[in-house]
């Protein structure tokens, strides 16, 4: 029988409601409880919205770029915790769709938008330069997994995570793993991280050794470099949670200049919001430009660059506007503060790198 395929444009206005009723007057909490970051994401589920860009073939709702836009500014906007957890997900189910394993599709994919399947990913490790820090060995029936998985985000609120390793011919292989949340054989987890920012998210390191991957259980096996195509294809996406974060800012400038009355905080307010708004347009028209040519625009990687600047632009004006009391941990100023830290080194590339530091140096 055929999924009954959700709206795309009913999903997202659900869960932009959701985002400003119910996710950002709780931020503060999210930001230091996992269970109320784990009961948020169920309640993202209920609204069968944890995987906006699945196919219509699973369900949908196929996500336009306009409206995937509009669902992580929103997020990020609400709390950069939740949607820094909740975009693992996302991902995943954009790596099962796109792979080419037809079993695990028809497995997973119907249960991620509803949260029946939740998983986590664990492919950042791709990304290092020098010798790969986890290998897949190919053996019979599969594949064995060997050394570290530094960063994978979600512990106790996803069970199952996508994992990258490199195979001796330095291809990735992509592979289903279970999350544990203690030692079994073959993993062992770390403590959940202690960070400067979104530490309810339950990030975790994962030593691996001798761990069998079955056929059956890989999504994929992508090309030598596909980490580096993908970084290219995701620089401007990635730059929506940045513009959510700066938008939280201004938010909390804009309830400071409301509550002080001072003339020069609504100016501020104006003026950056119209930065942002200028940013946004940029990050959205070289994002299309690059998607109709396959050309990548020198503007793209400085418009992600000047998303980063205006997080944290955005975030230490309501630093400036709040006083004394952003610095305060309960203060919703000293979180927007700590997320822009994150945004700035998400999913970064030396190309990002470069880039943001230029535009920080006065070099655009």
């Amino acid at each position: 029988m055929e999924p009954k395929v959700l709206d795309a444009e009913t999903c997202i206005e659900a869960a932009v409601r959701f985002f400003r009723e119910e996710v950002r007057p709780n931020a503060q909490k999210l930001d230091n409880d996992p269970e109320a970051l784990r009961q948020a994401i169920k309640r993202l589920g209920e609204l069968n919205a944890l995987s906006i860009k699945r196919p219509l073939k699973y369900g949908g709702p196929a996500a336009n770029p306009n409206q995937v836009r509009r669902f992580q500014i929103e997020a990020a906007r609400a709390s950069g915790t939740f949607a820094f957890l909740a975009t693992q997900h996302q991902s995943a189910t954009s790596m099962i769709s796109d792979g080419s394993n037809e079993t695990l599709k028809q497995e997973y994919l119907p249960k991620m938008a509803n949260g029946e399947k939740l998983l986590g990913i664990a492919f950042s490790q791709l990304r290092r330069a020098g010798p790969p820090v986890l290998t897949a060995t190919p053996v019979d029936g599969g594949y064995e997994l060997n050394g570290l998985a530094p960063w994978v985000t979600g512990q106790g609120i996803y069970r199952e995570c996508v994992i990258g390793a490199t195979l001796p011919d330095g291809r990735a292989l992509l592979a289903i793993l279970p999350f544990p949340t203690v030692e079994q054989s073959g993993l062992k987890p770390s403590p959940p991280m202690r960070l400067a920012a979104m530490e309810a998210a339950q990030t975790i390191s994962l030593q691996i050794e001798k761990f069998f991957i079955p056929n059956e259980r890989v999504v994929d096996v992508k090309p030598m470099g596909w980490i580096s195509r993908s970084d290219e294809i995701n620089v401007a996406l990635q730059g929506y949670f940045a513009i959510g974060c700066a938008w939280a800012g201004l938010d909390v400038l804009k309830d400071a200049a409301d509550k002080k009355n001072l003339e020069f905080l609504y100016e501020a307010h104006a003026k950056l919001s119209a930065e942002v708004e200028e940013c946004t347009e940029t990050l959205r028209v070289t994002q299309e430009k690059f998607a109709a040519t396959q050309e990548d625009p020198p503007e793209r990687l400085n418009a992600r660059a000047w998303a980063i600047q205006l997080a944290a632009k955005c975030a230490h004006a309501a630093v400036v506007a709040s006083s004394g009391a952003a610095n305060s941990l309960s203060h919703p100023a000293q979180r927007i503060y700590r997320e822009a830290l994150v945004f700035t080194v998400s999913a970064q590339t030396t190309a990002i790198m470069d880039a943001t530091l230029q535009r920080l140096t006065g070099v655009k």
